[in-house]
Order: structure tokens, then C-alpha cells, then sequence
């Protein structure tokens, strides 16, 4: 016994038309929307040292603590906005703050936010800031190359990368916690910080946007054609009524 297949709703046909609608703006400004919410990740760190700075306590708290997740925000690391100075280390945060917390104390420093001597912190760190910027900005210079870009061979991405890697992890094992103890100790300035975070951020866009270009180009035509057909069936069932 052959089983008739079901007939599809009209709504059921509109939201399958939607859909592929949704689909194809989708893919014809995935860079327009990957950059849009770069700027917006990448904004709100930048923004909750303004908020503390205007008073403004509510909003700047919920930026740090969800930012949190993604950083571990210590103090000595990260940049200051509307104080003495952008950056600091342990022992002049320690001298102005009158404390002997050492720079192993990660929930001291992670939750100081700043005073308006010393300004208020971002919600990322020096690293963070460099990398997250970096892959705004590449998005955006994207948009100027994106058909002649040709995409970073795996090989020459690793040399991006080393620098952050060797940097974070010789600082992870040495600094501010002693894990092995047999390499010197080492802590970044904010200096190298950047430069090894935004050597990742661009080797990433360089690596990854060529080929989401390429493979958003091709779904965008498959979308495009499904939903012509899509609109092409409508038509017709309209015209028979």
C-alpha cells in the first residue's frame, strides 16, 4: 500500500519560505553581521571602565562578571582608562593600594576593578583586548580584499600563533605561580602582550575568512535557487485558486 505524502500547510509553506529567505540574507552578509557582532563583543570590555568612571555601577558589573567567562581580568595585566596611568605592575598596584596581596592572589586581583586614582579597568586583559580588537579590525579590512584574499597557508599560521603560545604558556608555568620551577620566570608586559595577541587575531582572519567567503558564496546559491523555486510553487498554487 503506497502512502500519499502530506500536503504541506500554507503556513508551513510561508515559514519554508522564510527560511530560505533568512538563509540567503544569512550567507550574503555573513561580514557584515561576523563584524557587527565583533563590534559589540568587542565594545562592551572597552565600555565598563566608562560606566565605573560616570558612576554608572549596575550595567559596568554585569559587563565584568560575563566577561569573566572569557578573561581572567587581573588587574596587572589589563589596561586602565581615566587614571595615572593605562597599565601597572603588581608592586605599584600593591604600593598605591597599601596591600601585600601577592600577584598569585587571582581573586584579589580579578575583582579589583579600579578607583578614580588609578582609573578603572577593562573587562578583558591586555592579551584579550589585542586579539578581540585585532579581529574587528581584520574583519573590517576584510570587506576591501574579500575576493582576492587567498587564504593563509596552515603552515605560516602556526609562525602567527608561536609567539602567544610561547609568551602565555612560559608565563602560565612560571608566573605568578611557580610550576616549573626549572625555566626562568617571565611576565609580559603589556607590550608583548599585544603584539602576540594581534599577530593571532589577524593570522586567524587571514586563515578563516577566505574560506567562510567561499563556502557562504556557495550556500548562498544553493539558498537562493531553493527559495526561487520555493517562490516559483507559491505562484502557481496562487494562481490555481
Amino acid at each position: 500500500m503506497t502512502i500519499a505524502p502530506r500536503q504541506i500547510t500554507p503556513l508551513e509553506r510561508h515559514l519554508i519560505l522564510f527560511v530560505d529567505r533568512l538563509v540567503v540574507f544569512i550567507t550574503q552578509h555573513w561580514l557584515l553581521l561576523v563584524t557587527l557582532a565583533l563590534g559589540i563583543f568587542d565594545g562592551l570590555p572597552f565600555l565598563a571602565p566608562v560606566l565605573l568612571h560616570l558612576g554608572i555601577t549596575g550595567p559596568a558589573d554585569a559587563i565584568y562578571r560575563a566577561y569573566s567567562l572569557t578573561c581572567h581580568q587581573l588587574a596587572y595585566r589589563s589596561y586602565f582608562f581615566f587614571g595615572a596611568q593605562p597599565v601597572y605592575t603588581t608592586a605599584q598596584l600593591q604600593s598605591a593600594l597599601g596591600v601585600t596581596n601577592p600577584a598569585s592572589d587571582a581573586f584579589y586581583w580579578r575583582d579589583f576593578l579600579g578607583n578614580p586614582q588609578l582609573g578603572f579597568k577593562m573587562a578583558w586583559c591586555e592579551r584579550d583586548a589585542a586579539i578581540y580588537t585585532t579581529l574587528l579590525l581584520g574583519s573590517i579590512l576584510f570587506a576591501v580584499v574579500r575576493t582576492r584574499l587567498k587564504p593563509l597557508n596552515w603552515r605560516v599560521y602556526l609562525l602567527f600563533i608561536a609567539p602567544m603560545a610561547i609568551d602565555g604558556f612560559w608565563q602560565l608555568f612560571t608566573s605568578p605561580i611557580v610550576i616549573l620551577p626549572f625555566l626562568p620566570a617571565h611576565e609580559s608586559d603589556y607590550l608583548l602582550r599585544g603584539i602576540t595577541g594581534a599577530l593571532f587575531g589577524l593570522g586567524s582572519v587571514w586563515l578563516a575568512y577566505p574560506y567562510l567567503e567561499e563556502a557562504m558564496r556557495d550556500a548562498r546559491a544553493q539558498a537562493e535557487s531553493q527559495y526561487q523555486r520555493g517562490r516559483a510553487h507559491q505562484a502557481a498554487l496562487n494562481q490555481g485558486k
